[in-house]
């Protein structure tokens, strides 16, 4: 599928081979001649390195070292997800009031020293407190580099930014779950704790970079609302309208005002369920209702792995234009339906079968996971009002969050109870989520034409 623009990557210059051609870190290092992504990339490459440390460790550090339950675990998972869904927003509500790069630096900056501070976690209520206060800051983090985002690049170059981030996200984790095992290996509980604190160290000097960034990544600066005359001393009424008439702008520009980009967050939310499938869903599966080995799941999130590192930053590729935003959502939606009808197929086979039958499911599930993303980033750079676009990019990342809060109960609910019934009533939710999405796409581009044809 081609993009609608030309894309600079593609066109070749003094000689160069085209981009299909280039190696995936050729690909990458190109694009790392724009200051704002190089600052983004560098931060996000170390502080996610940070991240898959803890990540690789955590369940077992909860269970095996503090001695929590498994339900105290899964209570303090849920809870830090929770504080997830109220900090998305005020994120990036609060990116738009004030600097976003420093709001992104100061609020990675503390969530690495709270992920440090894991190390020295002895019980239910200390865990409990520190998942919150982590889960808190991270998402604040998070909104404020969405706006950055939103702001920092042109319209075609944000959701290549976003892929590229995304690429660079799977393999710093990946590079700190093979950390992580340092722990797993030795077990003891010194292990745990200092590959923790270095793990939380590490997120922190992922903040730095982000220093590096220039105010173009910043909100533009609003009016006051009381100004004074410059030559009397007096408050100038003109200037004191003006900015009450600013206001009364700005808060019209609110997400909570914009039915379609609401209704957009809510469907992407539901489609992001498909997280929860690959998290949850599929490992619970192979366990409990097929014959292949347990060690089949760490098979598919190695593919799942290397298939987005390879993909992410070519699919994303047009995906600013509404329609294709749209189109590939869509296709999403079909090979989501495809990987849940393959993954109940697994059930009651030969172990071989079943593990061919569940690489087959996870690579189309994997896809569809590629280009959903890159849809949904598109349209949601694009349908958001450019004056509140923290604010936007905030309601945007709430959804997902309450959507991974949800995937838990709704897997377990129909594929898991159901079995192939289970399977096909999630099918059915991922295509209407995508319906949806395809449908809004659709008629925002009609509305765009209208103007143009009358």
């Amino acid at each position: 599928m081609s993009a609608p623009v030309p894309d600079p990557d593609q066109i070749e210059k003094d000689g160069e081979a085209p981009a299909s051609t280039k190696s995936l870190f050729a690909r990458l290092s190109a694009g790392l001649s724009d200051p704002v992504l190089r600052a983004l990339v560098t931060a996000t490459s170390v502080s996610r390195v940070g991240r898959g440390v803890f990540l690789a460790v955590t369940v077992l550090f909860f269970t095996q070292i503090i001695g929590l339950s498994p339900a105290q675990a899964a209570i303090v998972l849920a809870v830090s997800s929770g504080c997830g869904v109220v900090a998305s927003f005020l994120g990036g509500w609060l990116a738009d009031r004030w600097s976003a790069r420093r709001l992104a630096f100061g609020f990675e900056l503390i969530g690495g020293a709270l992920l440090a501070a894991y190390a020295f976690v002895g019980d239910f209520a200390s865990a409990l407190l520190l998942a919150s206060l982590a889960g808190f800051f991270d998402t604040l983090g998070h909104s404020a580099r969405s706006a950055i985002i939103a702001r920092g690049f042109a319209p075609d170059k944000r959701v290549h930014a976003r892929a590229v981030l995304r690429t660079v996200t799977n393999l710093a984790i990946a590079a700190g779950s093979g950390i992580g095992a340092i722990a797993l290996a030795l077990g003891t509980p010194e292990a745990y704790r200092t590959v923790i604190a270095c793990a939380g160290v590490i997120c922190a000097l992922g903040s730095l970079p982000l220093l590096r960034l220039t105010a173009a990544v910043d909100a533009p600066a609003r009016a006051r609302a009381k100004v004074l005359h410059t030559e009397t001393g007096s408050i100038d009424t003109h200037a004191t309208a003006a900015a009450s008439a600013e206001r009364r702008d700005w808060n019209r520009r609110s997400p909570w005002r914009d039915p379609r980009y609401l209704l957009l967050s809510g469907l992407s939310a539901i489609f992001g369920m498909q997280f929860g499938v690959a998290e949850l869903g599929v490992p619970l599966w192979i366990t409990e209702n097929t014959n292949a080995p347990e060690a089949t799941f760490a098979v598919l999130v190695i593919i799942n792995t290397a298939l987005v590192v390879l993909f992410q930053v070519r699919a994303s590729r047009g995906t600013h234009d509404i329609r294709v935003a749209g189109r590939v959502t869509m296709i999403a939606g079909w090979l989501m339906v495809a990987a849940c009808l393959v993954y109940a197929l697994a059930a009651g086979l030969p172990a071989w079968a079943a593990i061919v039958i569940l690489i087959v499911g996870m690579v189309a599930h994997t896809f569809a996971e590629i280009l959903s993303q890159a849809g949904a980033w598109g349209l949601s750079f694009e349908l958001a009002d450019p004056v509140r676009a923290g604010a936007y990019q905030g309601v945007f990342g709430m959804g997902f969050s309450l959507g991974a809060l949800a995937s838990p109960i709704v897997v377990n609910a129909t594929a898991i109870t159901f079995g192939l019934a289970g399977w096909a009533m999630l099918a059915g939710i991922f295509l209407a989520s995508a319906v949806g999405i395809w449908a809004i796409a659709r008629r925002a581009t009609a509305s765009e034409l209208a103007p143009a044809a009358a």
